[in-house]
């Protein structure tokens, strides 16, 4: 369920996308092909190929947040609740690699910045009331650079130090979650081990206590990479043991009021041979305890990742090889939440282009207040240094597209910080909403034009595509 690059300097909030990833600005000037080259597509709508969940495209906030509980107010800004609200319905899922060395402590007093914002919400409605307060919030953003420091030497050295965690952590973490519609997945210390090398439960006990004494909704996982705990820690942990754990927490959850809730794992990390081995082993032994198996992919190592990797499609093809080994800038992923449905569909490019012009069909999402069953959204993302054009299967000719093209804002190209949609710069009006998306009609019959190294939504009105109705 994670795909992304490497950690990279930013580590407190990190955004992974689930859909197809590349970039969405161009970076070079831009040199137009006549339309009358256009690149014919194939479609075919008979029935879907796959069906992904509404909630496929979500995130992690990582649990180095937790290395300095404190930084957990960040939490409460209403501008940022207002960013994941967005992208709901979608999961949040707090983990990454520090979340095998936090320990929960329910005794644990609230760090300062954490009380003082809980109590600027007495007799508030807190998922309405106001953000952070303003001395607490520039406090905190003045001191997160040496913190970030912190997390960053961890990182590069591999030498991960606990960390402890309160409660009124975890409430910060489920409010934000609760009240930005999304499903909070936790993820669990896995490191904490009886001498025999089984799972030591304790202390996610002491935290399903307090969770559950809540009433709190959530999802779990247990441990991040697991492939990697000796480089780690220095704990080498099969895939049968790690079975045997995930069916004590199994068994765990069983005893609250979590009979219902969603496990998931083992959270491998990239599915070489050894980790291939260890996932065919846990599965073999705890299988039947998850609801989904989870790995992570990694298209490029953040901290030297290039421009010209985004750009790659054999790098973007790495994905499909991941995903055979084992079973079988924010407003693209809004985007994404509002035009694309759950069913997927088959799109291809005919001819030489169909590496570097590339494409992916869905029924539109019903949702959206503009369409309607049966109509399709095309995205597609042209890796060219020119501009390319699409042309639309013979008997959609006659159709209404709407266009929303997304392309960078300023002189620096894919490495601009802002980005327009069709030509309009996209920022948030205020702290608790979110800009308009607006759709470029185009006249029936025109080419989709998309300039170089671009990403484009085409929602094809009228379709009437039964597999989408």
């Amino acid at each position: 369920m994670r795909a992304c690059g490497r950690p990279g300097p930013r580590p407190a909030l990190l955004l992974l996308l689930l859909a197809p990833l590349g970039p969405c600005a161009p970076g070079t000037p831009a040199t137009v092909a006549p339309a009358g080259d256009a690149a014919e597509l194939a479609f075919s709508t008979e029935r879907p190929l796959h069906v992904v969940s509404p909630a496929f495209l979500s995130f992690t906030i990582d649990a180095n947040l937790a290395t300095d509980p404190r930084f957990f107010t960040f939490l409460g800004s209403s501008k940022l609740r207002t960013l994941a609200r967005g992208l709901s319905p979608a999961y949040l899922r707090f983990g990454g690699n520090k979340a095998d060395f936090l320990i929960f402590d329910p005794e644990k007093e609230p760090a300062f910045e954490e009380r003082s914002y809980w109590l600027s919400q007495v007799n508030q409605d807190i998922c309405k009331s106001g953000s952070i307060p303003s001395d607490v919030e520039k406090k905190l953003r003045l001191e997160w650079p040496f913190q970030e420091q912190v997390v960053l030497r961890e990182q590069y050295r591999k030498k991960f130090k606990n960390s402890t965690y309160s409660k009124h952590s975890v409430d910060m973490l489920y409010t934000f979650a609760n009240c930005s519609g999304l499903n909070l997945i936790f993820g669990l210390n896995a490191l904490l081990r009886t001498a025999d090398m089984h799972w030591d439960s304790s202390n996610a006990q002491l935290l399903l206590d307090y969770c559950s004494s809540k009433n709190y909704n959530i999802s779990w996982e247990l441990g991040n990479e697991p492939n990697g705990f000796q480089r780690k820690a220095g704990i080498f942990i099969d895939g049968r043991q790690l079975g045997e754990d995930f069916i004590e927490l199994h068994k765990l959850l069983g005893k609250y009021a979590y009979k219902n809730a969603k496990l998931y794992g083992p959270d491998i990390g990239q599915p070489r041979r050894k980790t291939v081995e260890m996932l065919e082993s846990f599965l073999k032994t705890g299988g039947e305890v998850i609801d989904s198996v989870t790995w992570h992919h990694y298209y490029v190592n953040g901290r030297n990742a290039t421009k010209e990797d985004f750009l790659n499609p054999d790098i973007l093809d790495t994905f499909i090889s991941s995903v055979q080994k084992t079973f079988q800038d924010y407003w693209l992923s809004l985007l994404f939440k509002k035009l694309v449905g759950n069913n997927v569909l088959m799109a291809s490019v005919k001819g030489p282009d169909r590496s570097k012009l590339r494409v992916y069909l869905h029924c539109t999402n019903v949702n959206h207040p503009r369409y309607k069953g049966g109509d399709l959204t095309l995205y597609a993302l042209n890796l060219h240094n020119v501009t390319k054009h699409l042309q639309l299967p013979h008997h959609f000719f006659n159709k209404q597209v709407d266009k929303y093209l997304i392309k960078p804002s300023g002189p620096d190209g894919l490495l601009s910080k802002s980005v327009q949609l069709n030509d309009q710069i996209l920022k948030m009006v205020d702290e608790q909403t979110l800009p308009p998306l607006t759709e470029k009609p185009l006249h029936p019959g025109s080419s989709l034009g998309l300039p170089p190294f671009s990403y484009g939504f085409f929602v094809i009105r009228n379709a009437k595509v039964a597999a989408c109705i």
